[in-house]
């Protein structure tokens, strides 16, 4: 997949987004945001680094920010012996691997149906929400990967 900014969309003003689960929710990012994705990969650990940094890992030379995402959305942590699956992405012209529970299937949404996050929604979820779409299996959270890799904000 490329690893260019942004996201493809047809004529037709389609989205595509390359979901993935974390404990009960589906969430998506834009195809040409997601470089690739991997099974799980050795995380080599790193001290001081903020609580959501789950390590460092070398994918064919460069190393990738490996970011758990379920401590960086205030989840519980994954079951022992549950290995994550990685979203690799480049952010500022930097890998990033998002440690995700599951991926799906790459998903075409017409843009007119992502609806804007709702006021209701946890600040943490809402800092990185792009927006929602609603499907026949539940809502899908379509992530805005620049707000949700800013570390810096992570929830205390």
């Amino acid at each position: 997949m490329s690893a260019a900014i942004g996201a493809t969309t047809s004529g037709h003003g389609s989205v595509e987004y390359v979901t993935f689960r974390l404990a009960d929710q589906w969430l998506g990012i834009p195809v040409l945001l997601v470089q690739e994705v991997l099974l799980a990969q050795r995380i080599a650990l790193v001290p001081r680094t903020p609580a959501e940094v789950a390590g460092f890992l070398n994918l064919r030379g460069q190393i990738v920010t490996a970011v758990e995402l379920r401590t960086r959305l205030g989840l519980p942590a994954r079951a022992a012996g549950e290995a994550p699956m990685n979203v690799v992405v480049r952010h500022e012209g930097e890998l990033f691997s998002l440690l995700v529970d599951e991926v799906g299937d790459v998903l075409s949404v017409d843009g007119a149906a992502v609806e804007p996050p709702p006021p209701t929604l946890d600040p943490t979820w809402r800092q990185a929400c792009a927006g929602i779409v609603r499907r026949e299996r539940g809502l899908l959270v379509v992530v805005h990967v620049h707000a949700l890799l800013r570390l810096d904000l992570a929830a205390a």
